[in-house]
């Protein structure tokens, strides 16, 4: 596996428009809430997935990824979710086919990064997103 280079991920962040935000919570203490905040405040169209339904940061949430692509093309798929969970979401990662998957801090799982590459999507895990942003001067 081999993470996307600082420019690569520059010219995706720079490219790129809607993040699906993956287990985005309604609390704003939570780190899922804050990069979503950060990210929607660049400039990003955040698109929030999570079970529970109802709107956080404004915008209607998703109750799947295939639900969140339905309503248009989703660029990267930002994931706060346990690495237990992410061999879960593989299908609808490769359904949806994003530009980019970024796995947050503490979250991997090597072989569905290996399976999303293998499909042509970049994979970055254990990172965190906003930061990352922030660090590269986006």
């Amino acid at each position: 596996m081999t993470a996307p280079t600082d420019d690569e991920l520059l010219e995706i962040l720079r490219t790129s428009k809607r993040i699906a935000v993956v287990g985005l919570s309604r609390k704003p203490h939570r780190a899922s809430y804050g990069v979503a905040e950060y990210l929607q405040r660049v400039g990003y169209t955040i698109v929030p997935v999570h079970p529970a339904g109802g709107v956080t940061l404004g915008e209607p949430v998703h109750l799947d990824l295939r639900s969140a692509a339905a309503t248009g093309p989703i660029d990267i798929v930002n994931i706060f979710r346990r690495s237990e969970f992410i061999p879960a979401l593989l299908d609808d990662l490769l359904a949806v086919h994003p530009r980019l998957v970024w796995m947050q801090l503490g979250v991997e799982d090597s072989e569905t990064a290996r399976r999303l590459e293998a499909a042509g999507i970049a994979v970055v895990m254990d990172r965190c997103l906003a930061v990352d942003h922030n660090m590269l001067g986006v």
